[in-house]
């Protein structure tokens, strides 16, 4: 069906979807994003086949078709900005400040591997941002082993994530002693492309996570956590429970990285400023 012919959401039905949304994702969706919606459902209307936006959402919420459309509607509204070393400054405290003074402590061994999440990590270009930085840090100190998970709400991204192809123009922010190292160019074919060497790939495990689960299946001993930019999108009291959780997996004396307009004012979380957008991990487990 030509997409001319496909009707526009009602008030009702719209107000039906940010309301799922939000319950499920801990998106809000207000008004002024209607048309983004519509834009980004047309595609699933045209994968069920179910004729128009109207139909589609008859199909979800009155033929019980949310059970298994959810993820899929999730994929599809989710926004999934994203770029390598994107606000620098956190991968410099990283490997500056944060790393060595694990060290120092003894918090990080040849024994004990240094564990990073990526909490929100879209297609991918966090994650190996982290990978690269920990790479280089091993370099110097090859001792140094590390653990990097990355999760999202989202299936697409995360397969993405996985291959770790990228259009070239997405690497310009990496340094290029880095790209060097850690980035491959096609011999032939897609010369626009580029590809996460093997060895960087091999440094992260993905997996889908929604942050709205009332408990999250990770290990409660991160020494980082990178959750940035994500919860700008949720209401105080959804950011205040996720980061609530999210604290739960840092271990004392670990490291919250948010995103720069992201704020914990008035949450009251055993967390301490350290730098920009950087907090650590006080009291005990």
């Amino acid at each position: 069906m030509a997409l001319e012919t496909l009707d526009n959401l009602s008030a009702r039905d719209f107000q039906r979807l940010a309301a799922f949304i939000q319950d499920y994702s801990g998106i809000k969706m207000p008004p002024a994003k209607k048309s983004m919606v519509e834009g980004r459902l047309r595609r699933r209307v045209r994968a069920l086949g179910v004729g128009s936006l109207t139909d589609y959402c008859r199909y979800l919420f009155e033929q019980d078709g949310l059970g298994g459309e959810a993820v899929s509607l999730i994929d599809a509204v989710s926004t999934n900005k994203t770029d390598f070393f994107r606000e620098p400054d956190h991968f410099r405290f990283l490997a500056e400040q944060a790393v060595p003074q694990l060290l120092e402590q003894r918090e990080i061994s040849s024994k004990v591997p240094l564990k990073i999440w990526s909490a929100a990590c879209s297609i991918g270009a966090e994650p190996y941002t982290l990978a690269m930085v920990v790479s280089e840090l091993a370099r110097a100190a090859p001792a140094l082993r590390s653990s990097i998970l990355a999760t999202d709400i989202s299936t697409e991204v995360i397969e993405t994530a996985r291959l770790g192809i990228y259009p070239e123009a997405m690497i310009t922010p990496v340094p290029v002693e880095l790209r060097r190292r850690y980035v491959m160019r096609a011999k032939s074919g897609a010369r626009d492309r580029v590809r996460m060497v093997p060895e960087l790939r091999g440094m992260v495990a993905f997996g889908r996570l929604n942050l709205m689960e009332a408990s999250y299946p990770l290990d409660a001993d991160m020494h980082a956590i990178f959750c940035r930019n994500i919860l700008i999108y949720f209401d105080k009291d959804t950011q205040k429970k996720v980061l609530s959780r999210l604290c739960q997996h840092l271990r004392p004396g670990g490291f919250l990285f948010m995103g720069h307009s992201e704020t914990l004012n008035g949450f009251g979380l055993p967390l301490r400023p350290v730098s920009t957008t950087v907090f650590q991990r006080i009291g005990t487990p």
